[in-house]
């Protein structure tokens, strides 16, 4: 059995008496406090997130910017240096392999961040479609650590803590800057509908900045809360909204998937005849008429009929009332249609709706 894993930040989080689980093959912090707290302060205020699970790859060469088009169902050709791109990574049939986020340097050098539960898998995919194009793709996961500081003061209190001024980095961008006589790379996206930006390094000065939010109680935030957030902002997370038997067009990710362009990625072709036929089934929001939570993987029913599952639910806590995302089969897609949720050996009335289910905060509104 191999071995799990540990952040650099393993021993604090030991500290802060930490509930930590296996995720990704790490022992990772599930919630410190309690995931209410957590998840209030993100919405409210700020909150920091040990995310040096996740994986990143670089890929060079003259080749670098084609290549990353040729395997990326979004677009980077024309993108300026310091730009961030969402989009995911598909099979030859449509289904995705992962979805990730690509930060553009100049043509010949890009950093692909990718899900912690899928590094292994994505890396070998991505070697496997070099081919002729002239590149070099190197996992550097293990090199980096990464902390995501998220919420409507991060800006605020990144620029008091650790005197970097990120006022001009715009949605979806990032830079590069000095800390400590590190160097750090910082974006902002964010993985909770709030403004936020990701911050990457080495192990001292990830541990350097942790110490320093600790110190000013900002409040540490596990994958518990990170995953409702994520979830209220109608963020796919892989293996639920997304897998290897999802497409893109299904998950409601159209956007971020360029079919209708001259682009030519890995799965656009079946993506194009899935479009040209119809799709069948697609990801919708779902309100519960009642107090109770809609688990992920519990069966839908319009009357007797089996329509689809749900792909994560939770009593939102922003709202205050159970909702899920769910896959359904069409033509029960429709909003308002009422379906049934098998909670245990009960039926739970629900409606379909739209994902919507809070305005994101971010600073500009489009990705």
């Amino acid at each position: 059995m191999e071995k799990i894993k540990q952040t650099c930040l393993h021993e604090q989080h030991l500290l802060l008496n930490a509930k930590m689980e296996e995720f990704a093959g790490y022992d990772m912090p599930i919630v410190y406090d309690n995931i209410k707290s957590e998840h209030i302060a993100v919405r409210t205020n700020v909150g920091i997130f040990d995310v040096s699970h996740m994986g990143e790859f670089f890929v060079r060469g003259t080749d670098a910017e084609r290549f990353v088009d040729h395997i990326f169902t979004n677009c980077v050709i024309g993108k300026e240096g310091g730009s961030v791109t969402y989009g995911m990574l598909c099979y030859e049939n449509g289904t995705i392999v992962d979805d990730l986020l690509v930060y553009k340097y100049n043509s010949e050098e890009f950093l692909l961040v990718v899900n912690a539960s899928n590094i292994a898998k994505d890396y070998e995919w991505v070697v496997n479609q070099t081919g002729d194009f002239d590149v070099t793709v190197k996992n550097v996961s293990d090199e980096y650590s990464e902390v995501a500081i998220q919420g409507p003061k991060a800006e605020a209190v990144i620029i008091n803590l650790l005197g970097i001024d990120l006022r001009y980095l715009q949605f979806f961008h990032f830079g590069t800057f000095q800390f400590h006589n590190c160097q750090v790379l910082i974006s902002r996206t964010g993985y909770t509908g709030e403004d936020g930006f990701e911050i990457y390094s080495d192990t001292s000065a990830i541990r350097d900045i942790w110490k320093i939010f600790m110190d000013a109680k900002i409040t540490p935030c596990g994958l518990g809360s990170r995953d409702t957030l994520r979830f209220e902002a109608a963020l796919p997370l892989y293996g639920h909204e997304i897998s290897d038997e999802i497409t893109p067009l299904e998950a409601g990710l159209k956007f971020f998937t360029k079919i209708d362009e001259e682009n030519d990625f890995l799965g656009k072709t079946a993506l194009l005849k899935q479009k040209e036929a119809g799709l069948t089934r697609r990801v919708v929001g779902i309100e519960i008429s009642k107090m109770a939570i809609p688990r992920a993987g519990y069966k839908v029913f319009v009357g007797e009929e089996e329509v689809g599952y749900i792909t994560t639910g939770y009593l939102s806590i922003t709202l205050n009332k159970p909702i899920a995302l769910a896959m359904i089969n069409r033509p029960y897609t429709k909003k308002g249609t009422e379906v049934q949720i098998q909670i245990r050996n009960k039926f739970v009335t629900g409606f379909v709706r739209n994902k919507k289910f809070l305005n994101k905060n971010y600073k500009t509104e489009e990705l």
